[in-house]
């Protein structure tokens, strides 16, 4: 069979073991043909291959691409004051009731412009390609106005049209309440105004909303989500950070791709996920830089069988983080999720909660040949080691980057 390219002389992690371990695959080999995988498996069983490119790995592992699935790359601004203020004492809540937080985002978000928003989020960006990311998601949540809603969406754009990576782009006006804006008010001209708009304009695939009680309630989120049905756009929440406002269990109940932060989930909401299939986000880069005590539920999730992905949450305020790999170190130690965990957290889990399991985050034939090259010894180096980036080679679409 012809093929393009052919990666051989490679231990695989496929991600595709019944068990939800790693998949892996001694002495394996990767064909891709037009940008899709065509053969994964042992070199033994590749004969039949006939390849315009052999690439020879030496002896090295790989994976499917990493996949971010929870981030919010675009914004302008700088917030250390704020951390500077936390480690003199102040909560979350204190500094966005200062007017800090979320807002003093929106307010350097509002003054830039597309060009300024581009050039601030692009080191960003290239920082998570260089550790193995291929597909990210990046909400937009710092205009919380249509128009600079719709600037921070289509600078999400523009940047998967100037680097080889996969954007996702995931509307969050409920991010905040605007300053001088009142909830509801606000939540009426999300629903009513900015979602057709962005839904019209193709800018974002699924609409997500903070529900939490400095931001939007029950019933104002499940405003949002029969809003976004009604455009054809898939739902997500952000649920369950500082309090159980059982936003996770509602956001199920609505079809929810998924549930991110949950550290304050309960038995019914793991119960309703579990039911729904949405996939619980997890995200230790804000666990730790707010020096949260309060651990997600990660037994009961297992338990439950709940599909456990990780993210950065790259963000200017509680997580600026732009490192995967640092973020599955975090979840291993924070969290106690196991090497697999983590691993599966950043490829096939994420890929679930984008919905894009059937096309990227395994190593399977017909999908996309999204894949990370790793100078490792064995799959747990890449969550054992810290400040440390073994990546060697990066390919996107069948295509090294």
């Amino acid at each position: 069979m012809h093929c393009d390219t052919l990666w051989h002389n490679a231990h695989l992690m496929t991600l595709e073991a019944g068990d939800g371990a790693l998949g892996i695959v001694r002495d394996g080999v990767v064909a891709s043909r037009d940008g899709r995988i065509v053969h994964v498996g042992p070199a033994a069983d590749a004969v039949h291959l006939a390849p315009a490119q052999r690439i020879d790995c030496q002896g090295r592992w790989i994976s499917p691409g990493l996949v971010d699935c929870h981030t919010h790359l675009v914004y302008a601004g700088n917030r250390a004051g704020e951390f500077e203020q936390r480690l003199r004492g102040a909560s979350y809540a204190d500094i966005a009731r200062a007017g800090g937080g979320i807002v003093a985002t929106v307010r350097a978000t509002r003054q830039a412009d597309e060009q300024h928003l581009l050039e601030a989020s692009l080191p960003r960006l290239d920082a998570m390609l260089a550790e193995g990311i291929t597909t990210i998601e990046i909400k937009s949540g710092y205009g919380l106005s249509l128009e600079d809603e719709r600037k921070q969406l289509r600078v999400a754009r523009r940047l998967g049209e100037l680097r080889a990576v996969e954007v996702v782009p995931t509307f969050l006006g409920a991010h905040a309440v605007p300053p001088g804006r009142e909830a509801q008010e606000y939540v009426d001209e999300v629903c009513n105004q900015m979602i057709p708009a962005i839904a019209a304009e193709g800018l974002a695939e699924a609409v997500d909303v903070f529900c939490e009680h400095l931001a939007f309630s029950r019933a104002q989120a499940e405003q949002v989500f029969q809003a976004a049905a009604r455009h054809g756009l898939a739902v997500k929440i952000h649920a369950e950070q500082l309090s159980n406002q059982q936003g996770a269990s509602l956001a199920a109940a609505h079809g929810a791709l998924s549930a991110d932060h949950i550290e304050h989930l309960d038995e019914a909401g793991i119960a309703a996920m579990a039911r729904a299939g949405t996939v619980a986000v997890l995200l230790p880069g804000a666990f730790y830089f707010t020096r949260d005590t309060t651990l997600p539920p990660i037994d009961k999730l297992r338990t439950a069988g709940v599909p456990m992905a990780l993210a950065t949450d790259s963000n200017p305020g509680t997580s600026p983080l732009t490192s995967p790999l640092l973020a599955m170190n975090m979840a291993a130690t924070l969290f106690r999720m196991t090497v697999d965990e983590c691993i599966a957290g950043f490829t096939r889990e994420a890929a679930r909660a984008l919905g894009r399991h059937e096309r990227i985050g395994r190593l399977a034939d017909g999908l996309d040949c999204n894949l990370a090259v790793w100078e490792i010894e064995a799959p747990a180096d890449l969550v054992y080691r810290m400040g440390f980036n073994p990546l060697h080679a990066r390919v996107w679409r069948g295509n090294p980057t």
